[in-house]
């Protein structure tokens, strides 16, 4: 299909899983996305790391494979540039040079983004360049443009995530069979769900990056990866499972970013990654395998829902290429993408300042005494309790307490001086509750 004008040209950085999509789609669509844009796509060069390495007969040309990705950046006859290698380095500085030279950017770099995004805006504000990066978060959920631009006129206080695959489905069947940890990890891994190396998701490195993007979209304000209060979902057990179902709820890690008043009565923003028990009839409880799913909450549109898959070649490639259409048809138009909107400059509100509940299991010594003992020092930090179980026989016990909510530092504080009575023999498990449970 001819539109009679030029084609839009666009430079691919990576040709790995997604960008291995990408040129499919590109090839698969051409008709269509033509027809979308009103302008042909041209794929002008693909920059990798190695020639020659099988790339399971792409439907393109051989000779348009690089190794140069700054050299390709910098042609005249590139419109477009798209990254989906990750990481901070080189990949900061390709697109630093291609924004100030005023080439639209999409890319799907959640690390970069979250660590130095600040960079990327200023350079595109710079050369007056779009800069997209919708598939940076859940795959092929239409989320950050809903964000950026659907909810602009509302005010958005708080967003709540499942945004990690792998941890989703290690948390769903564990949930699903009572496994423990090592045996979910072992099935995710089987399945290709998990990296060899999956402590970037178990540990919550991934999903604090995706928290800061949702948090700095949400709220006006620049939100760092260091800024996310980050707690990884290894350390919770089979009999935390266990425990979640006898209470109503189930476990998943989760991403929470909320905007409110700090200790001073300042308006603040609160952004943390853990896992957290939230009731079964709560919306994300029902999310399993390795789907994402974010509900946000607004003043006037109340409660959203977004779902789907948030993760792999396809469903992200679907977003990069979204975000191609978007950033060519501004191009042919004359047009640009909505600039950054960082205009609330909010702080970031400590951990210790979260209103959050919960949930602690003890081991103890039974023995006339105890619960009072314990309940004194929840008295003492000003944490109220609202339920407790009590099971064990002969000289031992398990006392498991859930809190009403209190702000987190009093519930940390309680917990320090819980490790050191002499009546308590462990602390087995501590994990927080979300969600009204």
């Amino acid at each position: 299909m001819s539109s009679g004008k030029p084609a839009v040209r666009l430079a691919l950085l990576g040709c790995g899983t997604v960008g291995s999509e990408v040129v499919r789609l590109l090839h698969d669509q051409a008709g269509d996305l033509t027809a979308r844009i009103g302008a042909p796509l041209e794929l002008v060069g693909i920059a990798v790391r190695r020639l020659g390495r099988e790339r399971g007969n792409l439907p393109v040309d051989p000779a348009l494979f690089t190794t140069d990705a700054l050299g390709l950046v910098k042609r005249d006859d590139v419109d477009v540039v798209i990254e989906v290698v990750g990481g901070i380095e080189p990949a900061r500085s390709w697109l630093t040079e291609a924004l100030r030279t005023g080439k639209s950017v999409v890319t799907a770099n959640k690390a970069l983004l979250a660590e130095d995004g600040a960079t990327l805006h200023d350079a595109a504000a710079e050369g007056g360049a779009d800069l997209y990066y919708e598939a940076s978060v859940a795959g092929a959920i239409p989320l950050l443009r809903p964000l950026r631009e659907s909810l602009h006129g509302d005010r958005v206080t708080r967003v709540t995530g499942i945004v990690n695959g792998t941890t989703n489905f290690i948390l769903s069947s564990m949930d699903a069979s009572g496994a423990g940890f090592g045996e979910a990890l072992d099935e995710a891994t089987e399945l290709g769900y998990a990296e060899a190396d999956p402590t970037a998701d178990v540990e919550g490195f991934d999903a604090a990056a995706k928290a800061a993007i949702l948090a700095s979209l949400a709220f006006h304000t620049r939100v760092t990866a260091a800024d996310v209060f980050r707690e990884g979902m290894t350390a919770v057990t089979a009999a935390d499972v266990a425990s979640a179902k006898e209470m109503g709820c189930t476990i998943k890690l989760l991403c929470l970013a909320e905007r409110g008043a700090d200790s001073s009565g300042h308006e603040s923003v609160s952004v943390r990654v853990h896992p957290a028990m939230i009731p079964r009839s709560h919306p994300l409880a029902s999310v399993g395998d390795a789907f994402n799913a974010v509900f946000v909450e607004a003043e006037a549109a109340g409660q959203l829902m977004f779902y789907g898959r948030g993760a792999g070649g396809t469903p992200t490639a679907s977003a990069v290429l979204g975000d191609i259409v978007a950033a060519a048809r501004n191009r042919l138009s004359g047009t640009r993408a909505p600039s950054e909107s960082a205009y609330a400059h909010l702080p970031i509100r400590p951990i210790g300042e979260a209103m959050t509940r919960y949930h602690i299991s003890l081991d103890v010594a039974d023995r006339q005494g105890v619960l009072a003992t314990v309940a004194g020092v929840f008295a003492k930090h000003e944490v109220s309790i609202a339920t407790v179980r009590q099971s064990g026989r002969d000289e031992d016990a398990t006392l498991v307490i859930v809190t009403h909510g209190a702000p987190d530092a009093n519930l940390a504080a309680t917990v320090e001086d819980l490790r050191s009575l002499d009546i308590v023999r462990s602390i087995a498990s501590v994990l927080r509750v979300e969600g009204g449970a």
